[in-house]
């Protein structure tokens, strides 16, 4: 079972979200400010922290920087009653994960708080299991229908991006930026070749397909 901390300074807040964050099944902490947050992260495992931003003595903003100062890559998703663009540029700035603006909308936290865990669990176990089908990040490969395919370097980071977060749009500039490097003197037509590669490889392949979405870029679908 999932262990999330609720860190936020009002008492109502932090009861509310408790019972619908254990009506969903998880198990809950609380937290009333970020040093609280940290004394209870050394005494047991957090898999995810809700974050508010203003809190006295330290501050959601204080508690993400020094947390991803630390290493410490637990997902974290912010909910503030700040909406400016430029509160949500900060939060991403210091590492939060995900920012939401109250009031919270309760499916849409849940939901949200289901992809960090999804993602954290990813990243976690460098694997990706879509039905049949397992992309190995440490080997490289990816097994399914009886076969075993070592893929080229960047083929399968390609791959295993897109299929990492399914449904989400990245430009050909993200992706060129993320996998061959911000300074690659390699064009962004690179990204359309290897796409080509990989629908080729995986062609038939029922669990996913990459899809062009015009004027954008691509997207991994599950099937």
């Amino acid at each position: 079972m999932f262990h999330i901390l609720v860190t936020d300074d009002d008492t109502n807040t932090r009861r509310y979200l408790q019972a619908v964050l254990e009506d969903a099944g998880y198990t809950v902490s609380l937290a009333r400010n970020g040093i609280d947050a940290l004394n209870i992260m050394k005494q047991r495992h957090i898999d995810l922290i809700v974050l508010d931003v203003m809190m006295p003595e330290m501050d959601g903003y204080e508690l993400t920087r020094e947390l991803r100062e630390a290493a410490d890559t637990v997902p974290i998703l912010m909910i503030s009653a700040k909406q400016l663009p430029a509160d949500k540029k900060k939060g991403f700035l210091v590492g939060t994960d995900d920012y939401m603006t109250k009031p919270v909308d309760e499916e849409e936290m849940l939901l949200r708080i289901r992809a960090l865990l999804r993602r954290a669990k990813i990243v976690s176990e460098k694997k990706i299991v879509i039905g049949e089908v397992t992309l190995d990040y440490d080997a490289m490969t990816v097994t399914g229908h009886g076969q075993m395919l070592e893929l080229p370097q960047k083929e399968f980071l390609l791959l295993y991006k897109l299929l990492s977060y399914p449904g989400q749009i990245f430009t050909r500039i993200q992706l060129m930026d993320e996998i061959w490097g911000v300074d690659s003197d390699t064009g962004w037509e690179t990204v359309t070749v290897h796409v080509g590669r990989l629908r080729k490889r995986f062609e038939g392949w029922p669990e996913f397909e990459i899809q062009s979405v015009r004027g954008l870029g691509y997207r991994a679908v599950k099937k």
